[in-house]
């Protein structure tokens, strides 16, 4: 059954505002609800159209007034955050987890309630050293995440997977995300590529899997409009090296010994540059990647975008210039090559 009211979270943002518009857009959907705490910028919220926007905070036991009054049978949960922003740390957990913990009660009281969608991430798998080479759905992390987005993320699915439980008659679809990247989302990740210099931890090279903006869009979509209950990883098809993507991005690294890390973290983060995280910068030493087969044979989706050509993408769509022209960069590490293999010879 297709949806006939529908209630989007986070609706400020990039993929809840988005999302609600193109569910506007559908005119087999009655009604679509978008509920923040602040307001779309002007013309996301022009973009949206027909969706009626919804001033309210879900950490609130009221927005269980809000699905009752207006009959909503399907929530697509997408205001989880792993940006703190301006509000710190310590805010978005409780808008994460507690915002979470509210939204459930709420659906849980809903008689009208038939289908969950929430957004998650592929950060509940963590990243160690000890990770296999590959995730699957049912695997769990080596080292559960202890921190930050990762662990709120956790904590999400265990409520989530409980709601399930409690109320067997409602769908629940549960999308774990690789990284984003694309043109217009603006991510933690997507402004560490634009830093002219990037730093890195010397001696590591985080594989990394990424997923276009709009093939999430288009993935959420699709949970909202069929019935796909279960859990799934998505991400873009193909790996890239942490060193290919400074390199295809014109960036120049800047390698830190992992002693310095958390010091250098803190100083890039104080100048509002980037919020690094201790779990974003284990991502970036040991990386991670997904398998995304259910996705493609029990979901029905295949993703457009290539991580490597949704990460070109990001860098046409945003100009970033490069810092040092890629051929001269390549052409010193041939050069480097040639040497190092010579010497060895000799």
């Amino acid at each position: 059954m297709a949806p006939n009211i529908v209630l989007v979270t986070g609706v400020s943002r990039f993929l809840g505002g988005h999302l609600a518009a193109r569910l506007a857009a559908d005119p087999s959907i009655e009604r679509v609800l978008g509920v923040d705490t602040v307001p779309p910028p002007r013309d996301l919220l022009r973009r949206m159209g027909r969706a009626e926007f919804v001033r309210a905070d879900i950490r609130n036991p009221l927005i269980s007034k809000v699905i009752a009054t207006a009959k909503v049978d399907t929530v697509v949960h997408a205001s989880v955050s792993a940006n703190p922003g301006s509000t710190g740390r310590t805010a978005m957990k409780e808008m994460n987890v507690i915002g979470t913990m509210q939204l459930l009660a709420a659906c849980q009281k809903s008689v009208s309630m038939r289908k969950l969608v929430v957004k998650s991430t592929s950060a509940v798998y963590g990243a160690s050293s000890r990770d296999p080479a590959v995730f699957s759905e049912d695997m769990g992390p080596k080292d559960l995440p202890s921190s930050g987005y990762a662990k709120d993320a956790v904590e999400i699915e265990g409520y989530v997977r409980g709601f399930g439980r409690r109320r067997p008659d409602v769908d629940v679809t549960t999308l774990r995300f690789t990284n984003f990247i694309g043109p217009r989302i603006d991510t933690v990740l997507t402004r560490y590529f634009a830093l002219p210099v990037i730093p890195t931890v010397f001696g590591f090279d985080a594989r990394m899997q990424l997923l276009h903006s709009e093939d999430a869009l288009a993935v959420l979509e699709r949970a909202t409009l069929h019935d796909l209950p279960g859990v799934y990883n998505v991400g873009g098809d193909g790996v890239l090296m942490l060193s290919q993507a400074i390199r295809r991005a014109g960036r120049v690294p800047l390698p830190v010994p992992s002693a310095l890390v958390p010091s250098f973290g803190q100083l890039v983060r104080g100048a509002r540059l980037v919020d690094f995280s201790p779990e974003q910068m284990r991502f970036l030493n040991f990386g991670r990647v997904v398998d995304t087969g259910r996705l493609v044979t029990e979901f029905g989706f295949q993703p457009r975008w290539t991580t490597q050509q949704a990460f070109d993408d990001y860098v046409r769509g945003r100009g970033l210039r490069p810092v040092l022209d890629p051929e001269m960069i390549t052409g010193v590490e041939r050069t480097l090559k040639s040497m190092f293999s010579r010497s060895e010879r000799g």
